[in-house]
């Protein structure tokens, strides 16, 4: 049987060292020739703004990037191409017996993260650390963007089942990382089957308008499948008129499979006005006497599109999303950047016009502060021992107008974000399921308070730095600025 092992040549498992930038490989030889390479050096991996105009991204694809960082290598095949294309022989040499043993710190999959706050820190040498930025951004960005997307459509759907339609959509095999990140996201279902078959997904699907175009009629077509899947029958009515012919046809089916015992499990609507129409074929199913069989909908669904036909209280059971959840469509790319902030004991800043745009220097940490009722306050970014393993205390500082917007933090609960989950090529966290992923994502966003989660002008969720940190950036930006 074949696996996800036996990948094709143009999948990212099968030449693992060239899933990456070619910059990433020059400098390494840079490194290398200069004597750099074994030099230690921190890199912190974090986003600058939220994406959908929203309060909150949902981390994923941590375990993704551990995989990768697992299996690692340079093959001679490999080797052999990245000669030809320039890269010296003596250098190549040094890649055939390598591994990744840089220390990775993270919190875990599932968690609620936030702008400008290091998310997951690679310490190691600088050339493996280095090595590795172009796939961790890939893995990362991604998965995190739908995961949020996702957890957008759940926060609006209710007790609607969300079934993931977007693998014909999707960007390649990131369809795979969309599937799981729909999930992680809060998704039910998926009708990608080897996102299932990989990650133990609940697999999902009906037909399609061309089985019943296939047929002479629209009855016959509904018959034949359900003959084919008595007890997993979920009918497209949409193909010719839905209420003048979709939904007549499928209740005559329901009535034909009630007499053999069996039960119609649902119908599904792909097209028009979505709140009428499942009204209207709610009324006719009811004055069937099928109040049983379930109504879903698909085309063109997004968060906004799920809220308006639950405002319009639209008697829709399921939910298929595709486009707009796989592309992201509104905001296709979460920016997340991969920073230096230190190298060989010394602090390391990149400075820019823009104040978002500069990164915090030093091997830090990040505190979540949580009030007496468990709702989550503010995230403090410190350098990594400055609070001796205690709570933080003092004040922390927001990063572009530290001195008119600065706020206490004793008396909070704290909690580090960011733990080791990978060190000396072992992995260290545990292997979780996507369902237990989910439940930790769901849990943790219930600590988040409403006025972050909503839609329209979410309040911004408090990071800050903490005095020394705030003092060491400030230290590091005025040295560079003098030696311009």
């Amino acid at each position: 049987m074949a696996t996800i092992d036996d990948a094709p040549e143009d999948s990212p498992r099968s030449h693992p060292g060239l899933y990456t930038d070619l910059y990433e490989l020059t400098m390494a030889q840079g490194y290398w020739s200069e004597g750099r390479d074994d030099s230690p050096a921190t890199f912190d991996y974090f986003f600058r703004s939220n994406p959908f105009d929203g309060g909150y991204v949902i981390f994923a694809g941590l375990e993704r990037l551990l995989d990768y960082l697992e299996g690692l290598s340079f093959g001679a095949e490999e080797l052999e191409y990245l000669s030809d294309i320039g890269l010296s022989a003596d250098f190549l040499e040094s890649f055939a017996d390598f591994e990744f043993t840089a220390e990775v710190c993270a919190p875990q999959p599932g968690e609620v993260i936030f702008p400008l706050e290091p998310v997951v820190r690679v310490h190691g040498s600088i050339l493996e650390a280095q090595l590795i930025e172009t796939a961790l951004l890939n893995l990362l960005n991604f998965e995190s963007l739908v995961a949020t997307k996702a957890s957008r459509m759940r926060q609006v759907a209710g007790d609607s089942k969300l079934i993931d339609f977007g693998l014909r959509r999707a960007q390649g095999y990131g369809g795979l990382q969309a599937s799981r990140g729909a999930v992680i996201g809060g998704f039910d279902a998926t009708s990608n089957c080897l996102a299932a078959f990989l990650d133990d997904l609940e697999a999902s699907g009906t037909q399609a308008h061309s089985w019943i175009q296939s047929y002479d009629s629209e009855l016959e077509a509904f018959r034949a499948y359900a003959r084919t899947f008595p007890d997993s029958t979920i009918l497209l009515v949409d193909t010719y008129d839905t209420l003048d012919s979709g939904v007549p046809n499928a209740i005559k089916v329901a009535k034909e499979m009630e007499a053999e015992g069996h039960r119609l499990k649902g119908i599904r609507l792909d097209s028009g006005d979505l709140a009428y129409l499942s009204k209207k074929a709610r009324t006719m199913l009811d004055d069937a006497g099928l109040e049983y069989v379930k109504i879903a909908a698909s085309n063109q669904l997004d968060e906004h599109v799920i809220r308006s036909l639950r405002a319009q209280e639209a008697p829709i059971d399921v939910f298929g999303v595709g486009t707009q959840l796989v592309t992201a469509n509104d905001d296709p790319a979460l920016d997340g950047v991969y920073k230096l902030s230190s190298f060989d004991g010394e602090h390391r800043i990149k400075l820019s016009e823009n104040p978002e745009k500069i990164n915090f220097p030093g091997l830090k940490q990040v505190w979540r502060l949580t009030d007496d009722n468990g709702q989550f306050y503010g995230d403090i970014v410190g350098l990594d021992g400055e609070f001796d393993g205690q709570s933080p205390t003092g004040r922390m500082y927001d990063p572009a107008h530290p001195t008119a917007r600065n706020v206490s933090v004793d008396g909070y609960d704290a909690e580090p974000l960011l733990k080791p989950v990978m060190r000396d090529g072992a992995r260290l966290l545990d292997r979780r399921t996507t369902q237990e992923i989910t439940a930790y994502a769901r849990e943790r966003l219930a600590g988040l308070p409403a006025e972050h989660r909503r839609f329209e002008n979410p309040h911004i969720y408090k990071v800050g730095l903490s005095e020394r940190l705030l003092r060491a950036r400030d230290e590091a930006m005025s040295a560079h600025q003098s030696d311009a």
